[in-house]
C-alpha cells in the first residue's frame, strides 16, 4: 500500500509543486482547497496519470468542522496518512498600511493561516499516534510550508507577518510534543516564489532581482520547494526535527 500525504492547498502554486513531487515519490495524496471540486480536475488526472491516487475535498482550514471533515474523508478514503503539509494560506484582501489595517482582515489572516494549520495538525498528530501504536513499522512526518514573513517585516501585511511568526513557534511546539512519538516536524521558508499569489507584485520584484535583490537572481518555483518537501519526507535530512529549511535565493543572508 502506498503512503499518504494530506496537502492543503495543494492544487495549485506551491502546494502542486509538492503535490507532484510527492506523487513522483509514490504517494497517495488527499489535496485540499476552498474551490469547487470540479475546478481541479485536470489536477487530479495529471496527479493520477503518475500511478497514485490522488483525491480532493473541498475544505476551509480556517473552520473547525471542515478540518474535522477533511479528516474523515482522509480516513474514508485511504485509511491511513502518513505525511501532513500545512500549505494553505492567504495574503490579506487588501494590503493596508499597519496603521490603518482593520481587525476585521487579522482575523481572517490569521485563521487561515494559523489558527487552521495548528488545530489541524493537532488532530493530524493524534491519528498519526494512533496508527504508530498499532503498527510499530509506521512512520511520518509533518511539514510546514512558512514564509520568510515570519521574520521579515512588510507594514502593509503586517496581519500576514504576524500569522507567519506565530506558525514558525507553532513548528516548534509540535516538534517538542511529537519528538516522543519518533515523528519529525519540518518547516520550509521560501521567499519570492512565482505563484499567482505573487502575480500581483511580479513588476515590483522583477526590478528588485534584477538590481540584485538576491544571491541567485531568479524567482523560486513551485518545484524548487516541492523538491524540498519531498527530501524531508523521505528522511534524507535526519536529525533534524524542528528546524527551519529557508528557499529564499539567498534574499535573507545579511550582506554589507
Amino acid at each position: 500500500m502506498n503512503r499518504i500525504a494530506l496537502i492543503t492547498g495543494g492544487t495549485r502554486g506551491i502546494g502542486l509543486g509538492i503535490a507532484r513531487s510527492l506523487a513522483a515519490e509514490g504517494y497517495d495524496l488527499m489535496l485540499c482547497g476552498r474551490r469547487p471540486a470540479i475546478e481541479v480536475i485536470d489536477v487530479l488526472t495529471e496527479l493520477g496519470a503518475t500511478g497514485v491516487r490522488a483525491a480532493y475535498q473541498v475544505a476551509d482550514i480556517a473552520e473547525a468542522g471542515e478540518r474535522a471533515a477533511l479528516i474523515d474523508h482522509t480516513r474514508d478514503t485511504f485509511g491511513a496518512l502518513h505525511v501532513l503539509v500545512n500549505n494553505a494560506g492567504m495574503a490579506p484582501r487588501v494590503r493596508h498600511a499597519v496603521i490603518d489595517a482593520t481587525e476585521a482582515s487579522f482575523e481572517e489572516v490569521l485563521r487561515v493561516n494559523l489558527q487552521g494549520p495548528y488545530f489541524l495538525t493537532q488532530a493530524a498528530a493524534r491519528w498519526m499516534i494512533d496508527q504508530q501504536a498499532g503498527d510499530a513499522s509506521w512512520r511520518g512526518c509533518i511539514l510546514t510550508i512558512n514564509s520568510i514573513s515570519a521574520t521579515v517585516a512588510s507594514l502593509n501585511r503586517g496581519e500576514y507577518c504576524v500569522s507567519k511568526a506565530g506558525l514558525a513557534m507553532a513548528t516548534q511546539l509540535w516538534a517538542v510534543a511529537l519528538a516522543p512519538h519518533g515523528i519529525p516536524v519540518y518547516e520550509i521558508r521560501p521567499g519570492l516564489i512565482q505563484t499567482d499569489m505573487t502575480a500581483g507584485v511580479a513588476s515590483k520584484y522583477d526590478a528588485m532581482i534584477e538590481q540584485g535583490l538576491l544571491l541567485e537572481p531568479r524567482w523560486g518555483t513551485p518545484e524548487d520547494i516541492g523538491k524540498a518537501a519531498a527530501m524531508l519526507v523521505r528522511g534524507d535530512l535526519p536529525y533534524a526535527s524542528g528546524q527551519v529549511l529557508t528557499l529564499d535565493g539567498g534574499l535573507t543572508l545579511q550582506r554589507l
